[in-house]
């Protein structure tokens, strides 16, 4: 009998070492006493042998929290061993490690070892060497949102990146620039160590010294505590001096702990009494839980300047007072999400239409970068104008959190507002249900004629675009195009960069506009662009693909190989 609860209390021991909170959720330790007792009183009054079993399991918990304090007790009496322990550090004083006499025992894995372990470092492989590298899930977030800044400047300024100091206004777009049209190059194995390094900075806000990367390979990161005794925090407000003090610090973030001292950094910088007033409830964790993921405040706070949780333009006002809070400014870099394909948000234009054409691309439980070479892919043609109109003034309407539905008093605001000038029998037939869909509202304007206010287009070809987009992944995936035999033992695992071929038909369905597409001696021998898309292949789909098309309607996509993964 002895010997099963010792081993009982041993299971207790393991489970309370799991990060994961117990099952009987105490608010206290209990003393094994008065355990002992409350479970002899259940058992004489009755009680439900549940209730026995949540006792013996609050008794066997309890034991083992005082077996741990006992062994803590014992650990820092004890003398420590002569093992070495690293004597730089990011703090202005030495930090030195308790050394773990117990190196038998595997440590377990816990949520936050992702952030410890993931530093801000560029791809070694030649095709991917403009990107940055992620070691596995949680901290991806962070990486995603300066990989968007890191490609802007190495995509539309890379003789900028030459100079010794930051001269590129931090708010500089196309728009600003006299209407220059900035295209980059996707020879991205000719970017060099400097290029992407200074890159790095600007996106940030250099010289290596490996002493103190090795310094800080080997500190301990147990425990919030244990990451406060090592962080120094400096305070600039010249615009100039960050990027120096980058330069000359850049191996921290380079180090294991980089991703998490930068966010640390971040949240300082916008101040944590304004990150909390940013958000909608600021009990939630900024850094969710199983798996260590960033939340949406996170990216929104790296991309836009603000911790909100939402996505839409703007506030949403709940009545009573009450609102959720989105994205209020136009942003350099955007974002766009696979949920809102599957209806569970909505990404206002603010994030769709950004001042560069790159994006973050948010999946369930990853983030990945989408980003063209060309800024012209951002203008927008006639259809896409008009549309762009109806649709804010729809949207303006629409009180459902992004649904594409609105009420019939709204779609009458809508009409007024955009000038269109439907016959009476199409306003009631849109109006039947007592509310108006997006793509119903939106196939009426396709048939109305210009002179009412629609788009009827009897060619069919206005609107029609064809672009290239390119998709990075930065965590490493098994890439069945690489370069190793078919006999190897494994394929390649690496950064994965996907170029993708985008058509945008005006109105069709992807299965109409193929069919529909003139074959190679029909076509317009003047459009070269027209002549590409009659020679594609049938469209691809992946879950990239409905993220593209929640900001290119009804876009179709091909790629060569592997498809893009959001995961």
């Amino acid at each position: 009998m002895a010997d099963q609860e010792e081993e009982d209390l041993k299971m207790a021991l393991r489970l309370s070492m799991q990060h994961s909170p117990p099952e009987p959720k105490r608010s206290k330790p209990r003393d094994a006493a008065a355990a002992v007792a409350a479970a002899s009183a259940a058992a004489a009054g009755g009680s439900s042998p549940e209730d026995g079993r949540r006792m013996q399991r609050e008794l066997m918990a309890a034991a083992a929290e005082k077996r741990m304090l006992a062994a803590r007790s014992a650990g820092a009496a004890s003398p420590p061993s002569p093992a070495p322990s690293p004597s730089l550090s990011p703090s202005p004083s030495p930090v030195s490690t308790t050394p773990n006499n117990e190196k038998s025992k595997p440590v377990p894995r816990r949520e936050g070892d992702s952030w410890s372990n993931q530093g801000i470092r560029f791809s070694p492989d030649p095709e991917t060497s403009m990107g940055l590298v992620q070691h596995e899930g949680g901290p991806c977030g962070v990486l995603a949102a300066v990989q968007a800044f890191v490609l802007k400047y190495l995509l539309f300024f890379p003789d900028d990146l030459h100079k010794g100091a930051s001269t590129i206004s931090p708010n500089l777009g196309p728009k600003a620039s006299s209407q220059r049209q900035f295209q980059g190059s996707d020879n991205f194995a000719s970017l060099t160590d400097s290029e992407k390094l200074r890159a790095l900075i600007r996106s940030m806000n250099g010289s290596k010294d490996e002493g103190t990367i090795k310094a800080l390979e080997g500190l301990p990161i147990e425990s919030a505590s244990d990451l406060q005794k090592i962080l120094r925090v400096e305070t600039y407000s010249v615009h100039a001096t960050v990027f120096r003090r980058l330069e000359a610090t850049l191996p921290v973030f380079q180090s294991r702990m980089g991703a998490l001292l930068f966010l640390i950094s971040a949240l300082l910088s916008h101040g944590l009494d304004a990150v909390q007033a940013d958000r909608d409830d600021p009990s939630l964790p900024l850094v969710t839980a199983p798996f260590g993921h960033a939340s949406q405040e996170i990216v929104n706070l790296l991309l836009c300047g603000q911790a909100v949780p939402n996505v839409f333009d703007g506030r949403m006002d709940l009545g009573g007072g009450m609102f959720l809070k989105g994205v209020s400014t136009c942003v350099e870099v955007g974002f766009l999400t696979l949920l809102e394909s599957l209806n569970f948000c909505k990404v206002g234009q603010h994030l769709k239409c950004p001042n560069w054409p790159i994006w973050v691309v948010g999946s369930e439980s990853h983030y990945t970068v989408l980003f063209a070479l060309d800024t012209i892919v951002q203008e927008e043609n006639e259809l896409e104008e008009r549309e762009s109109q109806i649709r804010r003034a729809f949207d303006a309407q629409d009180q459902s959190g992004g649904g594409g539905f609105i009420g019939v008093e709204g779609f009458h605001q809508v009409l007024r507002e955009t000038d269109v000038r439907l016959p009476p029998e199409k306003v009631d037939q849109l109006c039947s249900s007592g509310f108006i869909v997006w793509s119903e509202f939106w196939q009426v304007i396709l048939d109305l004629d210009s002179s009412m206010g629609g788009l009827k287009d009897s060619s069919g070809l206005m609107g029609k675009k064809v672009f290239d987009l390119y998709h990075f992944n930065g965590i490493a995936k098994s890439d069945l195009n690489g370069q190793a035999n078919l006999g190897s033992e494994a394929p390649v695992q690496r950064p994965r960069l996907t170029k993708l071929r985008v058509s945008v038909p005006p109105r069709w369905t992807p299965e109409e506009f193929m069919a529909a597409a003139p074959s190679g001696s029909g076509g317009d021998p003047s459009s070269t662009k027209d002549a590409e898309v009659a020679k594609h292949e049938p469209p691809q789909h992946a879950p990239l693909v409905d993220c593209i098309r929640t900001r290119w309607p009804r876009a179709v996509c091909n790629w060569v190989g592997d498809p893009p993964s959001i995961v």
